[in-house]
């Protein structure tokens, strides 16, 4: 206890000194926790981005479809897949894949058909949420259609109006339909914005002469289970098909997420880095103006050990006060940034390797979002106040009494 007094005494000699390297470890903590929140919702936004809306967790394509696509390459008995995925409990939706010409009025552009399972599509698929004017696919409007944002600008079309699609049929033949705009989306994806046209999978079906087969199965893993592990497990109900995570779909994107990650680790590094040099400058200055003091407790037979937890005491004192602040600012910030997050502005509608950021940006936030800073907060200090707290419990007698 007389320690302790001891501790908080020599605290307040100086304190300036003392607060404002209490506020510096307040700071960083907040800043830290709040960072670490956003950086992880940044990161799983992007994921969802991409696996919700455009890619699933896994897909499986024929052998060699990926490599150059065609019609004709197509998984020869997609039920039957799709059953054993419904089966082991990870919901599954095939599409059909294609290519055309699109034109409205004077228009006319290159465009990507894809035909949907509509109802099937949904519980696998986020798309049919993104859909900003109009509405989504439905089996009893066969000849909607429902097209992407950048395709609508550049045809000059909107919703209720015409489309006439050509393209060829897996016969050979030369196809081509009008359609109605149904839907028109919101941006998604470069790809998807500017030339994806969805349909019914029976009208992509008459359109291509393509009565069976799929050119993609899109699946989605139970929460609980890792990517990877869900790889492994549709690979083993897929059989010979080719199957892929969407990170091995994407590696750029994956690698890039991933990346950011490891950005908040140098980014804590270099705010606590500052921290310890303050601690540790301000922890010298304390010690280097006690240095006749010290002399005298340790004259008066004090130990080394006594005087060492005296100095760490005295930062302990700090670290602490600034862990209650900086924890009490963070999680009301971190609750509001969870909640009602930031509104990205200008980011909105923006795309990042070809995706969409989305338009707010939530924190995601649970105890290792606070306990890692926190303990990189203590570890960083310690190392700050070791080097003064170990010169102070070495410092000689008479060499202290000498000192001016």
């Amino acid at each position: 206890m007389m320690l302790l007094r001891m501790a908080w005494r020599n605290l307040w000699r100086n304190p300036r000194r003392s607060v404002v390297t209490t506020l510096a470890m307040t700071l960083a903590l907040w800043v830290m926790v709040l960072y670490s929140g956003l950086i992880e919702g940044y990161w799983r936004g992007m994921e969802r981005g991409v696996v919700d809306l455009e890619f699933g967790d896994v897909q499986i394509h024929a052998r060699g479809y990926l490599e150059s696509p065609s019609l004709y390459k197509t998984i020869s008995d997609p039920d039957a897949v799709l059953a054993r995925l419904d089966a082991l409990g990870y919901p599954a939706s095939a599409r059909l894949l294609g290519g055309g010409l699109a034109a409205a009025g004077d228009q006319s552009v290159g465009v990507s058909l894809r035909g949907v399972d509509a109802e099937r599509d949904a519980r696998v698929s986020r798309i049919s949420r993104a859909v900003a004017n109009g509405s989504w696919l439905d089996s009893r409007d066969p000849q909607g259609v429902v097209i992407g944002r950048r395709l609508a600008q550049a045809l000059d079309v909107d919703v209720g109006g015409e489309l006439v699609v050509v393209t060829q049929g897996a016969d050979g033949s030369l196809a081509n339909e009008i359609y109605r705009v149904r839907g028109v989306l919101q941006t998604v994806a470069d790809a998807t914005d500017r030339t994806a046209v969805f349909m019914n999978a029976s009208t992509f079906r008459e359109l291509f002469v393509l009565p069976e087969g799929a050119h993609e199965i899109m699946v989605r893993r139970p929460d609980d289970v890792p990517l990877a592990a869900a790889g492994a497990a549709v690979r083993s109900v897929a059989g010979d098909l080719d199957t892929r995570t969407w990170a091995e779909l994407m590696p750029v994107v994956a690698n890039m997420l991933e990346s950011t990650r490891s950005m908040v680790f140098i980014v804590f590094a270099t705010v606590y880095l500052a921290v310890a040099i303050l601690v540790l400058n301000a922890m010298l200055m304390a010690v280097f103006e006690r240095i006749r003091e010290l002399g005298v407790l340790k004259a008066l037979g004090v130990g080394p050990l006594r005087v060492l937890a005296l100095i760490l005491l005295e930062s302990g004192i700090q670290t602490g006060i600034a862990v209650l602040a900086g924890t009490s600012l963070a999680l009301p910030s971190a609750y509001y940034l969870s909640v009602h997050g930031i509104d990205a502005g200008r980011l909105a509608g923006m795309s990042l390797a070809g995706h969409a950021m989305p338009a707010t940006w939530h924190g995601v936030y649970s105890v290792q979002s606070v306990s890692g800073p926190l303990v990189m907060l203590l570890v960083m200090v310690l190392l700050g106040v070791l080097y003064p707290a170990v010169k102070a419990a070495w410092i000689r007698p008479v060499s202290a009494m000498r000192h001016v």
